[in-house]
């Protein structure tokens, strides 16, 4: 039997065509006016992806990149801070601004859980100086509320910078950076824009940016004065992803298009695009018998689900691949083992979803071989999710 791999990963993404075709024509230096003019309309674009009227700038790293330049940039030793945990990418931010030297408090929720506003609000003080959070948390498939965040700082008069990782929420959550008060918004390519790892962008702003001019962390390549300064100029500060940059010029034309032209009705077509496929997932894998991980603050970047009574997830997702090509993720550290995990950012469709849950109903009858299973029971339960949204 032909099997065609498919990715159903919170990143890698799969890759837009038009995309990939771009990358194989970028031939190009990177010192020339015909890159800077790609570059600046990409920049240009990217404000409008975001939401923001404030500068975007492009860096060559994983989204981690621009998590590190946010620390670095904007905080200096000493400086109090407060983390949000709940899975491995709120660790990540605790860890990365302990390695520059802040006092970091935390706020901590269970795997597959949000944060109590009370709690943030206890934790909150007088000196400090940003609030770090994701907009989702894929390792455990969950969203936390953003605007309620930003709007707690607001109310509470707080001087704190709101640092959100984005990554795998644009693109797949509704955000308004500068509608809420976001200060910092960091995205990575290999999520909702549906081209390969190595780019990441960050928004900062103007409190921001006003707050770069006295944190004095060290800071070198990912320097992001030095980035806005080059950028005003069509340039990058040091040799930039080339091919990525031309790629993700086409995907945001290809984003844009979904909108008839408009990328911000692109973007939200996007996003309401993620939202129905993870309801489909959602009603599907719960109409199989199986329980969400994170059924208060589900995300629609990917839905983590726990695997039946006794079963070890990575046995589902090895099956899938093995059987079908269809490559999930397995739960992340202390999780491992315990929830599978199905994505939504991007290059996905109805016809994806529905191919990833019939292969799931194929391994939950022959593999897990669950006692009153019915064939269709997940398809059924999808296909109304999508009917009744596309009414």
């Amino acid at each position: 039997m032909i099997r065609k791999t498919r990715l159903f990963t919170p990143g890698p993404t799969p890759l837009l065509p038009a995309a990939q075709f771009a990358m194989a024509a970028a031939d190009i230096h990177h010192r020339t006016p015909e890159f800077r003019a790609i570059y600046t309309r990409v920049l240009a674009q990217l404000k409008e992806f975001v939401g923001t009227k404030n500068d975007v700038l492009l860096l060559a790293s994983s989204g981690t990149g621009a998590m590190e330049a946010a620390v670095s940039n904007l905080t200096s030793p000493g400086d109090h801070v407060l983390t949000l945990s709940a899975g491995k990418f709120g660790e990540r931010w605790a860890g990365l601004t302990k390695a520059f030297g802040c006092q970091v408090e935390t706020v901590t929720a269970p795997n597959g859980q949000t944060f109590k506003l009370d709690a943030i609000k206890a934790a909150l003080k007088l000196e400090t100086r940003a609030v770090f959070v994701q907009a989702t948390e894929s390792s455990t498939g969950a969203r936390h509320d953003i605007q309620a965040i930003a709007k707690l700082l607001h109310d509470a008069k707080s001087e704190a910078l709101l640092v959100v990782d984005g990554i795998t929420g644009l693109g797949t959550t509704h955000l308004d950076m500068d509608g809420w008060g976001v200060d910092v918004l960091i995205g990575g390519s290999q999520k909702a824009v549906m081209i390969p790892p190595g780019l990441s962008y960050i928004a900062l702003s103007d409190r921001a940016w006003e707050r770069t001019e006295s944190a004095y962390n060290p800071r070198y390549y990912f320097d992001l004065k030095k980035e806005r300064k080059n950028a005003q100029k069509g340039e990058s500060a040091y040799t930039p992803a080339v091919a990525l940059i031309a790629a993700l010029g086409a995907a945001l034309d290809y984003i844009a298009a979904q909108g008839g032209g408009d990328l911000v009705e692109g973007r939200k077509k996007l996003v309401d695009n993620a939202e129905t496929l993870a309801a489909m997932t959602r009603a599907a894998v719960q109409a199989l018998g199986m329980n969400l991980f994170a059924p208060d603050a589900p995300a629609s970047a990917a839905t983590a689900v726990l695997p039946p009574e006794g079963v070890d997830s990575g046995v589902i997702v090895k099956e899938l691949k093995s059987r079908f090509a269809a490559i999930i993720t397995n739960g992340q550290g202390e999780m491992k083992g315990q929830i599978f995990r199905i994505a939504h950012i991007g290059f996905f469709d109805y016809l994806d979803t529905i191919a990833i849950i019939g292969a799931l109903e194929q391994v939950v009858a022959t593999s897990l071989k669950v006692p009153g299973f019915e064939f269709g029971q997940g398809l059924i339960a999808a296909q109304k999710v999508f009917a009744e949204r596309s009414k």
